[in-house]
């Protein structure tokens, strides 16, 4: 899952939107850097990572692609189901996306000390609305284009959004068959802690 997805998922507190958050730039152990209940959101966030990695629908959601691109199939599922849960956020959640983006946005400019390059990149998300944006399918050239900036074989991505277009319709039944499971996976856990 991607970034709306994950704040979706780990809860409403601000420790844990922020957790939420640090789970794609804090890497290795907790070990006690963060406070505790950042570093339990941040443990969530890699628990549904593994479930969403490691299940069936997520399996057949890859095996849509052609067998050149499923490297890089997964990082592009994330960024297609983080646009289906923007486009039909009300089937998930009874805020209002813009309320619920607006409020992250305002966790992330009262903390003073964000880890690495979520540091550098949080005042943009907020100023070009990231998180809501991803409602239009369109914007995924451009959330595309900024990955590739970052691969060292950006040629990999090459092609991808028209694959995403052509795949749009079986890839939103994969993701309305399996949000709904991860939902339920989350709130379990989040239950559990």
């Amino acid at each position: 899952m991607n970034y709306l997805a994950h704040l979706h998922l780990g809860g409403d507190a601000p420790a844990q939107l922020l957790g939420s958050l640090y789970g794609d730039f804090v890497k290795g152990p907790l070990d006690g850097r963060w406070p505790a209940p950042i570093e339990a959101a941040i443990r969530l966030h890699r628990r549904i990572d593994a479930f969403t990695d490691s299940h069936p629908l997520q399996a057949r959601a890859r095996a849509r692609f052609p067998v050149e691109r499923r490297r890089m199939a997964g990082m592009l599922l994330d960024l297609f189901f983080d646009h289906c849960l923007a486009r039909d956020w009300p089937l998930y959640a009874a805020q209002p996306l813009e309320h619920f983006t607006g409020r992250v946005y305002r966790v992330l400019a009262a903390e003073a000390e964000l880890p690495g390059r979520l540091a550098l990149m949080a005042p943009r998300m907020a100023a070009q609305d990231w998180l809501g944006s991803y409602r239009e399918f369109a914007v995924l050239e451009q959330v595309i284009a900024g990955m590739q900036r970052r691969l060292s074989r950006p040629q990999l991505l090459d092609g991808s959004l028209s694959e995403l277009e052509r795949l749009y319709e079986p890839l939103s039944e994969d993701f309305r068959a399996f949000y709904p499971q991860l939902m339920a996976f989350a709130e379990a856990e989040l239950g559990a802690s």
